[in-house]
């Protein structure tokens, strides 16, 4: 099964690492958070990637040129521009690189990949985001409803703290960073059928797959939501890259599922 990781966007709300690189670039541990992303899949064996660019795509693109030669030991004879690897640690991942447009929004980036997935269910998430969701549990649950797409549902967790106050000033429950309202939102991490791309407008670049495509596919009955109740967390802004950080470093990156 494919995955499609769109990795086009601009990042503005995080221009402090943005501005000279696209924002699945950005690097956790040492890493692009591209790479975790990636990692978390091939854990489960879906090492079949088409990655949709946009912003500074070509950094990405260079990025995996070079992946090889990177992660190996070599010996290079100048004179005779020789070259002998001897050992190398590098995933076996499978990656197309596609180039869907600088100001594409994510439905018309989804639309220009269609060639490459043929008749085959895939997968299809962000390039900001991590979690540890039970990828095999995920495609059970969407082949045993039979509907066009799954997206994987989140509580997110509040950024402060919540206090229940009585009348009286006393502090009656008090809990730090509790989940959300109680809502549940995209996360991210679907699991689609070919059948989706007939949402999908012949020229969709002003559409966000998130709008129109998911919506309509909530109206005629084909959206199933996967609740994951683990971790996930979005890259969205700079305290949020730090965050990662901070838990990579301390060893308790959750998304880490691999050894």
């Amino acid at each position: 099964m494919k995955v499609v990781i769109f990795a086009g966007g601009l990042g503005t709300r995080i221009a402090e690492e943005t501005d000279t690189r696209p924002k699945p670039m950005v690097e956790i541990g040492g890493k692009p958070i591209l790479w975790h992303i990636m990692k978390i899949y091939d854990q489960y064996g879906y090492d079949d990637f088409i990655i949709c660019l946009g912003y500074k795509g070509f950094l990405i693109k260079e990025y995996f040129m070079q992946y090889y030669l990177h992660n190996s030991d070599i010996t290079i004879e100048l004179g005779s521009n020789k070259l002998d690897v001897h050992y190398t640690n590098s995933e076996s991942f499978k990656v197309t690189l596609v180039d869907t447009g600088l100001s594409t929004k994510t439905a018309g980036r989804l639309k220009r990949i269609q060639k490459y997935i043929g008749n085959e269910d895939f997968m299809l998430t962000y390039g900001d985001g991590v979690s540890d969701v039970n990828l095999p549990e995920l495609v059970k649950f969407h082949k045993a409803h039979g509907k066009s797409a799954t997206v994987t549902a989140i509580q997110p967790e509040a950024r402060f703290g919540g206090m229940e106050i009585g009348d009286n000033g006393i502090v009656n429950t008090f809990k730090e960073k509790p989940k959300g309202d109680g809502k549940w939102i995209n996360g991210g991490f679907f699991v689609l059928r070919p059948e989706v791309f007939k949402y999908l407008k012949d020229d969709a670049d002003d559409t966000m797959w998130e709008d129109d495509p998911m919506e309509q596919l909530a109206k005629d009955g084909q959206l199933m939501a996967f609740k994951h109740h683990g971790f996930w967390k979005c890259m969205d802004a700079m305290r949020d890259k730090l965050e990662l950080e901070a838990l990579w470093q301390n060893n308790q990156a959750k998304w880490k599922i691999w050894k």
